[in-house]
């Protein structure tokens, strides 16, 4: 044993003695504190998954995808959510390009021009839209796409509220990514006489790519589960619908509109299978941020050993 490991050994070994019991005690106590905290949130959260499982198992089955709404019968049930299926996916790709557009926009503006005077107002707005609930949101566009008719209750509308719904997601995301990638690179960049937003695009950017992407995923796995901004935007439509201009369903208000206006319970289980559709997705969202967002080591390139 070295002299290093011996004096280690021996402050361990006087620290455990100097700790008295009762700030063992406390130690204990808060440490259970902690543990029934955790049990205390898991529990509503495992009930919340086991009920949807458990009955969203028993209605799913092949018509369910390949079917839509029009096709549901109110007596035997059947029929699908496919129409609500691609409606989701169609209005989450437009709130998606939007969200990329502005929020990436503004997070590049905030991180990379804090000295505009402009800065601390955006961020405060960002951080205000933050906190706007989604039905307040489904109210605006509606105001401005829904009620002047351009162009009405449509995938668009509903892709837009969506949008703006995602857009301070990916601004904090991006904003914060920003500032993790070292001032050295941009100052190599700008040393070798590259103009400031070039620099921004091609070294700094991609540096931050993974946490962007992250942001991203997150902002989707937010957006897929609203239903209130949908409701006064898309209106729903039980038929498949792909034209962004015309009204069209969405996974949120589909389960909504099972559940709320149920009539047999051929319906009600309708609503549970796509809860657990929707569910799904949004887990596979969260896991493919968790995948992206991981640490990642390096890897120096192999020396070229090859003989000349």
């Amino acid at each position: 044993m070295t002299r290093t490991d011996t004096m280690t050994k021996s402050i361990s070994s006087g620290l455990t003695r100097t700790v008295s019991p009762a700030r063992r005690a406390q130690n204990s106590i808060m440490f259970g504190l902690v543990a029934l905290g955790t049990v205390i949130v898991l529990i509503p959260l495992a009930l919340i998954l086991f009920q949807v499982v458990y009955n969203g198992l028993r209605s799913i089955n092949l018509d369910f995808f390949i079917k839509s709404e029009r096709d549901m019968s109110m007596i035997t049930g059947g029929g699908g959510v496919l129409n609500a299926i691609v409606g989701t996916l169609l209005m989450v790709a437009v709130a998606l390009v939007i969200g990329l557009v502005v929020g990436i926009a503004t997070g590049i503006f905030l991180s990379e021009y804090r000295e505009h005077p402009l800065v601390g107002v955006v961020r405060v707005m960002s951080d205000v839209l933050t906190g706007i609930p989604a039905i307040v949101v489904g109210l605006v566009i509606y105001g401005l796409m829904i009620t002047t008719k351009l162009p009405g209750y449509s995938g668009l509308a509903g892709g837009v509220a969506l949008g703006l719904i995602m857009i301070p997601i990916i601004v904090r995301a991006t904003e914060e990514v920003l500032k993790l990638v070292p001032t050295s690179i941009r100052e190599a960049g700008l040393a070798l006489g590259l103009p400031r937003w070039k620099v921004t695009m091609q070294i700094v950017l991609p540096a931050a790519s993974t946490g962007i992407i992250t942001g991203a995923i997150l902002g989707v796995a937010r957006v897929s589960g609203e239903a209130a901004p949908l409701l006064f935007t898309s209106f729903g439509n039980p038929d498949l619908a792909t034209n962004l201009l015309q009204p069209m369903a969405a996974l949120p208000s589909a389960v909504y509109s099972l559940a709320f206006k149920a009539l047999t319970p051929a319906q009600n289980e309708q609503a549970w299978a796509g809860a657990l559709v929707l569910l799904t997705i949004i887990l596979i969202s969260n896991i493919l941020a968790r995948f992206f967002s991981r640490p990642r080591s390096y890897r120096a390139p192999k020396a070229n050993t090859a003989k000349t």
